[in-house]
């Protein structure tokens, strides 16, 4: 299985001066139809150790997800498929 994540590493300094990288990661989820899908992904994908914020588009079927660091393919994979749905290219 083929899939597509667009990473994007960004640095900012916070009020006290100390740099942090964050990592965003956009990945496409198949098989969701309502709200309660969106709700399912995005709880599962916020438990992740390190993720900060999860944005899903119903319409789209892409996850958004802003980490402390890179995730791992497989982790996320494990998390959307404890949601009920899968990651897709």
């Amino acid at each position: 299985m083929k899939i597509t994540v667009n990473v994007t590493q960004r640095s900012h300094t916070q009020t006290h001066e100390k740099e942090s990288n964050m990592a965003t990661a956009t990945y496409t989820v198949t098989g969701m139809t309502c709200g309660h899908c969106v709700n399912a992904v995005t709880t599962e994908l916020s438990g992740i150790d390190g993720v900060t914020d999860v944005d899903v588009d119903l319409e789209t079927g892409r996850a958004t997800v802003t980490s402390n660091e890179p995730l791992d393919r497989d982790t996320v994979a494990a998390a959307v498929d404890e949601a009920g749905y899968q990651l897709v290219s």
